[in-house]
């Protein structure tokens, strides 16, 4: 129960800001923030980061979906003690990150990102991605960096 409620949020949070950057932003590309450093700029994304496998939306779809199948298994088969709540919050920003441009990807045919870097070379992104990318860091650090003592049966406090 937690997992959807978690998800539903954080997927309505990314789904209102891509609301309010196809409605208002689009129409005038970039607004500076802070001026040669942040800006908000309006981008259609028709492919991954930095704009890899352009135009592969059956791709993205699918394989978005077989992951998020995954994951629901994953969740659903996890330990109810420690560490295992760490890996739990992990996937939860991962799936909301994945449902968020998946929605994208079905209901408009591209991902709208608008976040952007521009001191950098960095990809213009989104909430699901900065979902994703925690998610993924996390999980990460944790299958990297998790003593296997942690392991053992613990009660979630």
């Amino acid at each position: 129960m937690q997992y959807f409620l978690v998800v539903s949020l954080l997927v309505a949070l990314d789904q209102l800001t891509k609301y309010v950057a196809f409605n208002y932003l689009q129409s005038i590309n970039s607004i500076p923030i802070i001026k040669d450093v942040f800006h908000l700029t309006f981008v259609k994304n028709r492919g991954a980061a930095f704009g890899i496998l352009q135009n592969q939306r059956w791709f993205f779809i699918i394989m978005t979906v077989s992951v998020l199948i995954g994951i629901i298994y994953y969740y659903k088969h996890l330990p109810k003690y420690k560490p295992y709540g760490f890996i739990r919050f992990a996937l939860i920003l991962i799936s909301a990150g994945a449902i968020g441009n998946l929605i994208d990807r079905i209901r408009l045919g591209f991902v709208i990102d608008f976040f952007d870097f521009c001191l950098i070379n960095f990809p213009v992104f989104n909430i699901a991605d900065i979902c994703v990318v925690i998610g993924t860091i996390l999980l990460a650090w944790f299958i990297l960096f998790t003593p296997e003592d942690d392991f053992e049966k613990k009660e979630v406090e």
